[in-house]
């Protein structure tokens, strides 16, 4: 999909017109892809905003820009002027809700970290019929179908951005199903030792010799970051978890073969085409696990030196997260195609487990904090459970007491009413049980 994109963008730059973006938060991922852009050919971005023009500032300073080139604009018709006009500065925009009235920007890159900011600007630029890179995964898991759906009924672009772990197997994914090969499973490194009731309290130590939020770090440790990302590749590509949490195990690059094969022929699976996670040296790979029944094509693959089968492995050894960013933004503006959505529907989500006991009348955390961790499942089986997507959990108010290590269910909590991702949520859900038509649907999305 990317083959040829470095000339592309040399030509879009030699006729000064480049993929205009406009990018909706600046801190950590959304300073690296000011500095990342800031050095392309043929893409830029025009304008940035944040929860205040201060914070923006900020992170435009941090990414390379002289402050002479920064400038804050508090009306939409003036930036558009602007970008029209060819300005070279970043124009910074007092609040992030100014950037969905403009005309003049292609695409808009989303890398707040927040699922609910997310989804209501999905809503927005989708409305404008602008395409949309988000970086928020855990967004995607909740209603990822819904919005990819929403975007084809627009003819726009609705994508996951180009850089984590999820873009590259989907990445894997596409190349591997595109030859016609049959996936066993694919998987990314897990860096953390694994540690379910982990809370930013334990993980502070860690986190202060990181220079990262504890909460951040938390995610990892407790897993519930490995367990969304994956639900995400599930989304994407139909491929499903073999068992709850998947098995994760201890396994090095030179074992995954032996290990990701079916139990009667001594590996872990009960099935074959999942989606699963090691821990060992594998960190910051992901793979993919094939295999091929035809004879002519064991022999080829020996000759190119991938082993004698039955299963053979792909690896790509590295994933640049935000640094890689920028190319989806360019794929979504020119090519109106998506470098990752939830192409096969709601297939994996991910639960809520108490990490201790809630109690009625508690208001639970953020993912990576005190109250619950993540495990993914068939999509079916957490209906099934009645159990709290672990996208959801933030601000819900517990009315029931859960104990450490239960599932929170759906009945045990209240959602946050005026919560536009929970309303979406409860939109597709409705949606997925055949409970609204699509001329329905696409009226109340417009209006949502």
């Amino acid at each position: 999909m990317l083959w040829g994109i470095n000339r592309v963008l040399a030509e879009l730059e030699s006729r000064e017109r480049p993929v205009r973006v406009a990018l909706i938060g600046v801190g950590e991922m959304g300073t690296d892809i000011l500095a990342q852009t800031a050095q392309m050919q043929g893409v830029k971005v025009k304008v940035a905003a944040d929860i205040t023009a201060e914070k923006a500032i900020q992170g435009a300073l941090s990414a390379g820009y002289p402050p002479s080139r920064i400038r804050v604009i508090n009306r939409p018709t003036e930036i558009d002027e602007l970008i029209a006009g060819g300005c070279p500065d970043l124009l910074v925009a007092e609040t992030a809700d100014l950037c969905f009235s403009l005309e003049n920007v292609d695409v808009y890159i989303e890398a707040t970290g927040k699922p609910e900011v997310s989804a209501k600007y999905a809503l927005l630029a989708l409305r404008k019929r602008k395409p949309y890179v988000t970086l928020s995964v855990e967004c995607d898991i909740a209603v990822g179908p819904i919005l990819y759906w929403y975007s084809r009924q627009k003819n726009v672009v609705y994508s996951l951005a180009a850089g984590d772990e999820p873009t590259a197997l989907q990445e894997l994914y596409d190349f591997a199903n595109g030859l016609g090969f049959r996936i066993i499973a694919v998987g990314k490194g897990k860096n953390n030792p694994l540690d379910r009731f982990a809370t930013p309290e334990t993980c502070q130590e860690e986190a202060v010799k990181r220079g990262v939020n504890p909460y951040r770090l938390c995610e990892f440790i407790d897993g519930t970051k490995t367990m969304v990302e994956m639900a995400a590749v599930a989304n994407a590509t139909g491929l499903v978890p073999d068992v709850r949490g998947m098995h994760g195990p201890q396994a090095n690059l030179a074992d995954l073969l032996k290990v990701f094969r079916l139990k009667e022929q001594g590996g872990i699976l009960e099935h074959e085409g999942v989606v699963d996670f090691v821990i060992g040296d594998v960190a910051p790979a992901v793979f993919l696990v094939f295999t091929t029944s035809n004879p002519r094509l064991v022999r080829a693959l020996k000759l190119r030196s991938m082993g004698e089968g039955p299963t053979y492995l792909l690896v790509r050894p590295y994933h640049l997260c935000s640094i890689e960013v920028p190319l989806s933004a360019v794929v979504a503006a020119l090519y109106n195609k998506p470098t990752m959505a939830a192409f096969a529907g709601y297939v994996a989500d991910v639960m809520a487990v108490a990490k201790r006991t809630l109690f009625p009348g508690m208001s639970l955390g953020p993912i990576g904090g005190f109250d619950y961790f993540g495990l993914i499942d068939k999509a079916e089986k957490v209906k099934e459970e009645n159990a709290l997507p672990v996208a959801l959990a933030e601000n819900a108010r517990v009315i029931n007491k859960v104990e450490k290590g239960d599932i929170i269910r759906l009945s045990d909590v209240e959602l946050p009413p005026k919560s536009i991702l929970c309303r979406l949520r409860n939109l597709q859900d409705k949606w997925l049980e055949g409970l609204v038509s699509a001329d329905s649907l696409l009226n109340l999305l417009d209006t949502l």
